[in-house]
Parts: C-alpha cells; sequence; structure tokens
C-alpha cells in the first residue's frame, strides 16, 4: 500500500478560453451591434469583470438589453455566468504547492540537481530576453518609460518585493518612480499616484487578480500607458498590454525562480541609464551628497 503521506505528480492540462470558442463558433450568426458587444467584452475582459450591463453598453453604443442578449447568444446564462467563465480563465494558475510536490520530486533531494535546475531556468530566461521579439519589446518599453513623467511599477507578493527595488533603482537613476504593491484597498491609496503622463510596468505572472484588474481599470481611465513583464507568450493579459516583455519558465509546471524578473529589471535600468547617462549621474551625484548630510564622513 502507497505511504498516505507521498504526494502524486500533479498535473493539469491548461484550461480552455471558453469566450473566445464560443465567439469564434457563433462570430458568423451576430448582428453588428450584438458583435460589437461580443469583440468589447473579448478585447477588454479585466474591465468587464467589474462592470454592470449597463455600463457595457454605455461602452460599446449599445443598450443594456443588447448587452444580455450579446451574453446569451453566446450560450451563457447571464452576466454572472460570463464573469465567472472570463475570470477562470484570467485566473488560471497552479497551486504553489503543486508546483514544489512536482520540482522537488524531480529534484529528489540532490544539491547538483538544485543548481542545474536554476541554470536551466536562468539560461531558457535569457535566451528568451535575448529573442529578436523581446528585444524589440525592450527597447519599445525603455522608449516608454524614457519619456515617461513618473514610472509605476506595478508587483503583488513576491513579484511586489522586486517591484519596490525596481522604483528604487528608476528613481535613484534619474527617472522619478512610485512602486505599486499593496493588496487589498490599501491599493486604492497607492493608485491615486497614477496620473496621465505615466507609464507602469507591470509584473503578473499568474491570475489576474483584483489588485491587477484595478490597476488596469485606473491606467485605462487615465490612458497611461502599461509595460507588461509576463511568463507566457499565450497570457491573456496581452491584450491590455502597451507592450509585452515574455520571460516564460523552463516548466510552467515547477516552481518559478525570481531571477530571470530580477535580471530583466536590472537590464531596464542599464538601458535606461545608457540613454541619458547625465541625467543618471546627475541623480546619483545628488543622491550621496544627501547621504552624506545624514551620515557624514569622517575625515
Amino acid at each position: 500500500m502507497a505511504d498516505s503521506t507521498q504526494r502524486i505528480p500533479y498535473s493539469r492540462g491548461r484550461r480552455k478560453d471558453k469566450f473566445a470558442e464560443r465567439l469564434k463558433k457563433r462570430r458568423a450568426t451576430l448582428s453588428p451591434s450584438l458583435l460589437t458587444v461580443a469583440e468589447y467584452i473579448d478585447g477588454h475582459r479585466h474591465a468587464v469583470l467589474g462592470k454592470s450591463a449597463l455600463e457595457i453598453a454605455r461602452a460599446t453604443g449599445t443598450s443594456d438589453a443588447t448587452v444580455i442578449r450579446a451574453i446569451q447568444t453566446l450560450g451563457f446564462d447571464g452576466l454572472i455566468d460570463l464573469k465567472e467563465t472570463l475570470a477562470a480563465h484570467l485566473g488560471q494558475t497552479d497551486s504553489p504547492s503543486e508546483k514544489m510536490a512536482v520540482t522537488t520530486a524531480e529534484l529528489r533531494r540532490s544539491a547538483d540537481a538544485a543548481i542545474d535546475f536554476a541554470i536551466e531556468e536562468q539560461r531558457s530566461a535569457m535566451e528568451a530576453l535575448a529573442s529578436e521579439p523581446n528585444r524589440r519589446a525592450f527597447r519599445q518599453t525603455v522608449n516608454l518609460l524614457a519619456n515617461a513623467r513618473r514610472i509605476g511599477v506595478f508587483g503583488i507578493g513576491a513579484s511586489g518585493i522586486i517591484a519596490n527595488y525596481a522604483s528604487r533603482l528608476f528613481s535613484r537613476s534619474g527617472y522619478p518612480s512610485y512602486a505599486l504593491t499593496s493588496t487589498g484597498i490599501m491599493l486604492a491609496e497607492q493608485l491615486l499616484e497614477m496620473t496621465p503622463g505615466d507609464v507602469v510596468l507591470a509584473m503578473m505572472h499568474g491570475r489576474l487578480h483584483n489588485e491587477g484588474m484595478a490597476m488596469l481599470a485606473e491606467a485605462e481611465r487615465l490612458k497611461v500607458p502599461v509595460a507588461f513583464i509576463v511568463g507566457r507568450a499565450d497570457s491573456p493579459l496581452l491584450k491590455h498590454a502597451t507592450v509585452s516583455i515574455v520571460i516564460p519558465r523552463s516548466k510552467s509546471e515547477q516552481v518559478a525562480l525570481h531571477a530571470p524578473l530580477l535580471t530583466c529589471v536590472e537590464t531596464l535600468m542599464l538601458a535606461l541609464a545608457a540613454r541619458d547617462p547625465d541625467r543618471t549621474l546627475n541623480s546619483i551625484d545628488r543622491l550621496v551628497e544627501i547621504r552624506e548630510r545624514v551620515r557624514p564622513t569622517k575625515r
């Protein structure tokens, strides 16, 4: 009999995008007004999760009755059923404990295997960063950040730690920045920092949580561009991005290491510094002057 405490390797097929499948199947049968609603929902999924039928109608120039009819024509019971389906797909993620179980089962208590795993994860990520599509996206991201009034850096959980670090890097390099890392209602106060002319750098690899939806909705309201660093080329988040850098994990079912994300952020800082060295050097010199006032150098 198997040990009841032994974990069984976990695997799960990727969830289907039910909305996209139904829209594709029924597109030809939709009237122009119903198609307008359906395409709006498809292109603004994060926003739809927080909107009423009347708000969707206003955004599409239709009526709330048309919105409900479009949703039902696509095979959903109503707006609530639609939102649950969208949230399930946008929130696709595996349990951290399941990922750790898969990873540790493969490493089998070997220190050498752990080293090889970390090297492979970093190697795969750096190869992805060096790809032409990512180089192009990286250049576009640097242009956005360099011309921003301020840079907001968004991240929750472990990504929030890196977001705080990135904000410090950008600010000390002469590019005013602020972190958007709080959870729950505390994020609302941080989002008040966001104003037109800013650019948000968002690090989101898993599910589109409420904080992410709130940030995207506020950025959309203020017409603030959002540059994403994501972990999957097929991420639903890409629909909401001005530009996206894709740093995939070597194996999505395993524990994700954050060194690749940190490397990407530091590379962005270097690119910004190289773009305007005087701006960066003046900022760092000013930082040193202020530090000496706080803690004078002994002579």
